[in-house]
């Protein structure tokens, strides 16, 4: 059994984590320490402000111009 849980460290040292039941009786449990979190995170509040990126905007525009053809073809 895999569980995965997102836990906040403030910024402490620490962390302690209570077992679900199922695993209480285990002798070896395997913890991952991930921290890519925060980065998608970040990642997600930078695709947010593409959306005001006049840039960004004209690649999009640009793209859709391209594929403007394809779209009224039918297969």
């Amino acid at each position: 059994m895999i569980v995965k849980q997102v836990y906040n460290t403030d910024n402490k040292k620490q962390l302690l984590i209570n077992l679900p039941d199922s695993f209480r009786k285990k002798k070896r449990v395997l913890v991952v320490l991930d921290d890519s979190v925060d980065t998608k995170i970040d990642k997600l509040e930078l695709m947010k402000s593409a959306k005001n990126d006049p840039l960004f905007q004209a690649d999009i525009e640009e793209i859709s111009n391209d594929f403007s053809a394809t779209d009224s073809e039918s297969l």
